[in-house]
Protein backbone atom coordinates (compact mmCIF):
# COMPACT_ATOMS: atom_id res chain seq x y z
CA UNK A 1 0.00 0.00 0.00
CA UNK A 2 1.64 3.18 -1.18
CA UNK A 3 0.42 6.77 -1.15
CA UNK A 4 -2.93 5.63 0.18
CA UNK A 5 -3.49 3.22 -2.72
CA UNK A 6 -3.88 -0.54 -2.52
CA UNK A 7 -1.47 -2.68 -4.49
CA UNK A 8 -2.89 -5.35 -6.79
CA UNK A 9 -1.73 -8.12 -4.45
CA UNK A 10 -3.35 -6.58 -1.38
CA UNK A 11 -6.55 -5.87 -3.28
CA UNK A 12 -6.66 -9.46 -4.52
CA UNK A 13 -6.13 -10.78 -1.00
CA UNK A 14 -8.93 -8.63 0.41
CA UNK A 15 -11.39 -9.42 -2.39
CA UNK A 16 -10.71 -13.17 -2.18
CA UNK A 17 -11.11 -13.21 1.60
CA UNK A 18 -14.34 -11.20 1.43
CA UNK A 19 -15.82 -13.51 -1.20
CA UNK A 20 -14.98 -16.69 0.75
CA UNK A 21 -16.19 -15.20 4.05
CA UNK A 22 -19.47 -14.04 2.50
CA UNK A 23 -20.03 -17.39 0.78
CA UNK A 24 -19.46 -19.08 4.15
CA UNK A 25 -22.26 -16.97 5.65
CA UNK A 26 -24.58 -17.71 2.72
CA UNK A 27 -23.90 -21.44 3.02
CA UNK A 28 -24.73 -21.47 6.72
CA UNK A 29 -27.81 -19.34 6.11
CA UNK A 30 -29.31 -21.69 3.51
CA UNK A 31 -28.68 -24.68 5.75
CA UNK A 32 -31.38 -23.66 8.20
CA UNK A 33 -34.18 -26.23 7.81
CA UNK A 34 -36.59 -24.24 9.96
CA UNK A 35 -37.18 -21.75 7.13
CA UNK A 36 -35.90 -18.91 9.25
CA UNK A 37 -34.97 -16.22 8.43
CA UNK A 38 -37.73 -15.59 5.95
CA UNK A 39 -36.81 -14.52 2.46
CA UNK A 40 -36.03 -12.36 0.61
CA UNK A 41 -35.66 -9.56 3.17
CA UNK A 42 -34.41 -11.75 6.02
CA UNK A 43 -31.83 -13.33 3.70
CA UNK A 44 -30.68 -9.94 2.48
CA UNK A 45 -30.15 -8.60 5.99
CA UNK A 46 -28.02 -11.57 7.05
CA UNK A 47 -26.04 -11.73 3.81
CA UNK A 48 -25.15 -8.05 4.14
CA UNK A 49 -24.10 -8.40 7.79
CA UNK A 50 -22.09 -11.48 6.79
CA UNK A 51 -20.41 -9.45 4.05
CA UNK A 52 -19.48 -6.75 6.57
CA UNK A 53 -18.09 -9.38 8.95
CA UNK A 54 -16.04 -10.92 6.13
CA UNK A 55 -14.75 -7.49 5.09
CA UNK A 56 -13.56 -6.74 8.61
CA UNK A 57 -11.66 -10.03 8.71
CA UNK A 58 -10.23 -9.55 5.21
CA UNK A 59 -8.68 -6.11 5.77
CA UNK A 60 -7.01 -6.87 9.11
CA UNK A 61 -3.82 -8.52 7.81
CA UNK A 62 -3.11 -6.08 4.92
CA UNK A 63 -3.68 -3.20 7.33
CA UNK A 64 -1.18 -4.62 9.83
CA UNK A 65 1.43 -5.27 7.15
CA UNK A 66 1.14 -1.70 5.89
CA UNK A 67 1.48 -0.51 9.52
CA UNK A 68 -1.91 1.15 9.27
CA UNK A 69 -2.73 0.52 12.91
CA UNK A 70 -5.54 3.06 12.89
CA UNK A 71 -7.39 0.90 10.36
CA UNK A 72 -6.99 -2.14 12.60
CA UNK A 73 -8.85 -0.35 15.38
CA UNK A 74 -11.94 -0.64 13.22
CA UNK A 75 -11.94 -4.30 14.15
CA UNK A 76 -13.52 -3.19 17.40
CA UNK A 77 -16.56 -2.40 15.30
CA UNK A 78 -16.88 -6.11 14.56
CA UNK A 79 -17.78 -6.99 18.14
CA UNK A 80 -20.38 -4.23 18.29
CA UNK A 81 -21.80 -5.28 14.93
CA UNK A 82 -22.13 -8.90 16.00
CA UNK A 83 -23.77 -7.91 19.27
CA UNK A 84 -26.19 -5.73 17.31
CA UNK A 85 -27.09 -8.70 15.08
CA UNK A 86 -27.93 -10.73 18.17
CA UNK A 87 -29.96 -7.89 19.65
CA UNK A 88 -31.78 -7.34 16.34
CA UNK A 89 -32.75 -11.01 16.12
CA UNK A 90 -34.03 -11.13 19.71
CA UNK A 91 -36.14 -8.01 19.24
CA UNK A 92 -37.52 -9.21 15.91
CA UNK A 93 -38.45 -12.67 17.21
CA UNK A 94 -39.95 -11.30 20.42
CA UNK A 95 -42.10 -8.93 18.35
CA UNK A 96 -43.40 -11.92 16.37
CA UNK A 97 -44.31 -14.04 19.39
CA UNK A 98 -47.94 -12.91 19.46
CA UNK A 99 -48.45 -13.70 15.76
CA UNK A 100 -47.35 -17.36 15.80
CA UNK A 101 -49.48 -20.46 16.42
CA UNK A 102 -47.67 -20.82 19.72
CA UNK A 103 -44.76 -19.13 21.46
CA UNK A 104 -41.16 -19.95 20.64
CA UNK A 105 -40.30 -19.14 24.21
CA UNK A 106 -37.53 -16.92 25.54
CA UNK A 107 -35.01 -19.79 25.70
CA UNK A 108 -35.49 -20.64 22.02
CA UNK A 109 -35.38 -16.97 20.97
CA UNK A 110 -32.12 -16.51 22.85
CA UNK A 111 -30.65 -19.63 21.20
CA UNK A 112 -31.57 -18.45 17.69
CA UNK A 113 -30.09 -15.01 18.34
CA UNK A 114 -26.83 -16.55 19.60
CA UNK A 115 -26.68 -18.77 16.52
CA UNK A 116 -26.87 -15.84 14.12
CA UNK A 117 -24.26 -13.93 16.11
CA UNK A 118 -21.94 -16.95 16.00
CA UNK A 119 -22.41 -17.34 12.24
CA UNK A 120 -21.10 -13.82 11.72
CA UNK A 121 -18.06 -14.74 13.78
CA UNK A 122 -17.58 -17.70 11.43
CA UNK A 123 -17.65 -15.39 8.39
CA UNK A 124 -15.14 -13.09 10.11
CA UNK A 125 -12.74 -15.90 11.09
CA UNK A 126 -12.99 -17.57 7.68
CA UNK A 127 -12.11 -14.33 5.86
CA UNK A 128 -9.28 -13.63 8.32
CA UNK A 129 -7.80 -17.11 7.82
CA UNK A 130 -7.92 -16.75 4.02
CA UNK A 131 -6.22 -13.36 4.16
CA UNK A 132 -3.52 -14.58 6.58
CA UNK A 133 -2.80 -17.75 4.60
CA UNK A 134 -2.41 -15.94 1.27
CA UNK A 135 -0.13 -13.38 2.90
CA UNK A 136 2.29 -15.85 4.51
CA UNK A 137 2.47 -18.44 1.72
CA UNK A 138 5.87 -18.33 -0.11
CA UNK A 139 4.68 -19.71 -3.47
CA UNK A 140 3.52 -17.91 -6.58
CA UNK A 141 0.61 -15.53 -6.16
CA UNK A 142 -2.08 -17.70 -7.75
CA UNK A 143 -0.95 -20.80 -5.85
CA UNK A 144 -1.14 -18.77 -2.65
CA UNK A 145 -4.69 -17.74 -3.58
CA UNK A 146 -5.69 -21.38 -4.12
CA UNK A 147 -4.13 -22.48 -0.82
CA UNK A 148 -5.85 -19.59 0.97
CA UNK A 149 -9.24 -20.63 -0.38
CA UNK A 150 -8.60 -24.24 0.64
CA UNK A 151 -7.57 -23.24 4.17
CA UNK A 152 -10.63 -21.01 4.43
CA UNK A 153 -12.93 -23.88 3.49
CA UNK A 154 -11.25 -26.18 6.01
CA UNK A 155 -11.61 -23.56 8.75
CA UNK A 156 -15.27 -23.14 7.78
CA UNK A 157 -15.93 -26.89 8.00
CA UNK A 158 -14.20 -27.07 11.38
CA UNK A 159 -16.17 -24.14 12.80
CA UNK A 160 -19.42 -25.47 11.36
CA UNK A 161 -18.92 -28.83 13.08
CA UNK A 162 -17.66 -27.17 16.27
CA UNK A 163 -20.74 -24.95 16.59
CA UNK A 164 -23.23 -27.61 15.50
CA UNK A 165 -25.45 -28.54 18.39
CA UNK A 166 -27.40 -31.71 19.04
CA UNK A 167 -31.05 -32.28 18.24
CA UNK A 168 -33.82 -34.07 20.07
CA UNK A 169 -33.39 -37.04 17.73
CA UNK A 170 -29.82 -37.46 19.00
CA UNK A 171 -30.88 -38.11 22.59
CA UNK A 172 -34.36 -39.56 22.30
CA UNK A 173 -36.71 -41.75 20.29
CA UNK A 174 -39.64 -39.94 18.68
CA UNK A 175 -42.61 -42.12 17.78
CA UNK A 176 -46.24 -41.65 16.80
CA UNK A 177 -48.60 -41.65 19.78
CA UNK A 178 -52.09 -43.11 19.99
CA UNK A 179 -54.72 -40.48 20.80
CA UNK A 180 -57.61 -41.38 23.11
CA UNK A 181 -60.37 -39.07 24.28
CA UNK A 182 -62.16 -40.11 27.48
CA UNK A 183 -65.01 -37.80 28.42
CA UNK A 184 -63.32 -34.39 28.21
CA UNK A 185 -59.76 -35.65 28.77
CA UNK A 186 -57.05 -36.30 26.20
CA UNK A 187 -54.65 -39.20 26.61
CA UNK A 188 -51.70 -40.16 24.37
CA UNK A 189 -50.32 -43.68 24.84
CA UNK A 190 -51.97 -43.70 28.25
CA UNK A 191 -50.35 -40.40 29.30
CA UNK A 192 -52.79 -37.76 30.52
CA UNK A 193 -52.38 -34.61 28.42
CA UNK A 194 -55.36 -32.29 28.98
CA UNK A 195 -58.90 -32.08 30.30
CA UNK A 196 -59.87 -29.09 28.14
CA UNK A 197 -61.93 -31.02 25.59
CA UNK A 198 -65.22 -30.12 27.23
CA UNK A 199 -67.51 -30.22 24.18
CA UNK A 200 -68.48 -32.98 21.80
CA UNK A 201 -67.14 -30.98 18.86
CA UNK A 202 -63.76 -30.55 20.53
CA UNK A 203 -63.51 -34.23 21.41
CA UNK A 204 -64.51 -35.30 17.89
CA UNK A 205 -62.04 -32.87 16.27
CA UNK A 206 -59.09 -34.14 18.32
CA UNK A 207 -60.11 -37.78 17.95
CA UNK A 208 -60.54 -37.54 14.16
CA UNK A 209 -57.79 -35.09 13.16
CA UNK A 210 -55.38 -34.94 16.06
CA UNK A 211 -51.76 -36.08 15.75
CA UNK A 212 -49.32 -36.80 18.55
CA UNK A 213 -45.77 -37.96 19.10
CA UNK A 214 -44.12 -39.38 22.20
CA UNK A 215 -40.50 -38.47 22.94
CA UNK A 216 -38.69 -41.13 24.98
CA UNK A 217 -35.16 -40.32 26.26
CA UNK A 218 -32.44 -42.81 25.29
CA UNK A 219 -30.92 -42.57 28.76
CA UNK A 220 -32.38 -41.45 32.05
CA UNK A 221 -30.16 -38.37 32.41
CA UNK A 222 -31.53 -36.97 29.13
CA UNK A 223 -34.73 -36.28 31.02
CA UNK A 224 -32.97 -33.17 32.33
CA UNK A 225 -32.98 -31.77 28.79
CA UNK A 226 -36.42 -32.95 27.73
CA UNK A 227 -38.21 -31.96 30.94
CA UNK A 228 -37.05 -28.36 30.50
CA UNK A 229 -40.09 -26.25 29.69
CA UNK A 230 -38.20 -24.13 27.17
CA UNK A 231 -37.14 -27.28 25.30
CA UNK A 232 -40.68 -28.66 25.19
CA UNK A 233 -42.02 -25.29 24.05
CA UNK A 234 -39.43 -25.15 21.25
CA UNK A 235 -40.49 -28.61 20.01
CA UNK A 236 -44.16 -27.63 20.12
CA UNK A 237 -43.42 -24.43 18.22
CA UNK A 238 -41.54 -26.27 15.46
CA UNK A 239 -44.40 -28.75 15.15
CA UNK A 240 -47.05 -26.05 14.72
CA UNK A 241 -44.84 -24.01 12.41
CA UNK A 242 -44.19 -26.97 10.11
CA UNK A 243 -47.73 -28.41 9.98
CA UNK A 244 -49.87 -25.44 10.92
CA UNK A 245 -52.38 -25.56 13.74
CA UNK A 246 -56.13 -25.84 13.21
CA UNK A 247 -57.17 -25.69 16.84
CA UNK A 248 -55.51 -27.32 19.85
CA UNK A 249 -51.85 -27.86 20.76
CA UNK A 250 -50.46 -29.43 23.93
CA UNK A 251 -47.19 -30.53 25.47
CA UNK A 252 -47.07 -32.73 28.55
CA UNK A 253 -44.40 -34.74 30.35
CA UNK A 254 -44.75 -38.14 31.97
CA UNK A 255 -43.23 -37.93 35.45
CA UNK A 256 -42.72 -41.67 35.83
CA UNK A 257 -40.77 -42.57 32.67
CA UNK A 258 -39.64 -39.14 31.52
CA UNK A 259 -41.56 -39.28 28.25
CA UNK A 260 -42.76 -36.05 26.61
CA UNK A 261 -45.92 -35.73 24.53
CA UNK A 262 -46.50 -33.25 21.72
CA UNK A 263 -50.14 -33.24 20.54
CA UNK A 264 -52.01 -30.94 18.18
CA UNK A 265 -54.70 -30.71 15.53
CA UNK A 266 -52.62 -29.67 12.51
CA UNK A 267 -53.68 -28.21 9.19
CA UNK A 268 -51.42 -30.64 7.35
CA UNK A 269 -52.13 -34.25 8.25
CA UNK A 270 -48.67 -35.83 8.07
CA UNK A 271 -47.46 -37.86 11.03
CA UNK A 272 -44.10 -38.62 9.39
CA UNK A 273 -43.43 -34.90 8.97
CA UNK A 274 -44.38 -34.31 12.61
CA UNK A 275 -41.97 -36.99 13.80
CA UNK A 276 -39.18 -35.60 11.61
CA UNK A 277 -39.59 -31.98 12.68
CA UNK A 278 -39.58 -32.92 16.39
CA UNK A 279 -36.45 -35.03 15.86
CA UNK A 280 -34.73 -32.07 14.20
CA UNK A 281 -35.66 -29.56 16.89
CA UNK A 282 -32.35 -28.33 18.34
CA UNK A 283 -31.40 -28.89 21.95
CA UNK A 284 -31.34 -25.50 23.60
CA UNK A 285 -28.06 -24.35 25.09
CA UNK A 286 -29.89 -23.18 28.20
CA UNK A 287 -31.22 -26.72 28.72
CA UNK A 288 -27.97 -28.60 28.12
CA UNK A 289 -26.28 -30.41 30.96
CA UNK A 290 -23.08 -32.40 30.53
CA UNK A 291 -23.52 -35.88 32.00
CA UNK A 292 -19.73 -36.35 31.99
CA UNK A 293 -19.19 -33.23 34.10
CA UNK A 294 -21.99 -34.19 36.46
CA UNK A 295 -20.13 -37.42 37.25
CA UNK A 296 -17.21 -35.48 38.71
CA UNK A 297 -16.89 -34.67 42.37
CA UNK A 298 -18.97 -31.51 42.26
CA UNK A 299 -18.98 -31.07 46.03
CA UNK A 300 -15.29 -30.26 45.92
CA UNK A 301 -14.50 -32.88 48.51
Amino acid sequence: MEDGQLSFDNLSIIVTAIIIGTLARIWLLKEDYRQYPSYPNGYLIHVVTGFVAAALGAVAIPALISKNFVAVTFLTLALQQFRDVRKMEKESLNDLEETEYTYRGTAYVDGIAKTFEARNYIAFITALSVSLTITVMPFSFWIDIAIGILVGMLILLFLKNFTKGKRIGDIAQVEAGKIEVKDSSLFVDGIFVSNLLGTDNASKLVQDEGLAVVISPNEDHYRINLDNFGQRQAALFEATRALGNKRYHFTRKDYEKGRVVIALVPIKQDIDALIEVVKKCPLLESAKKSHRVMKTNWRGE
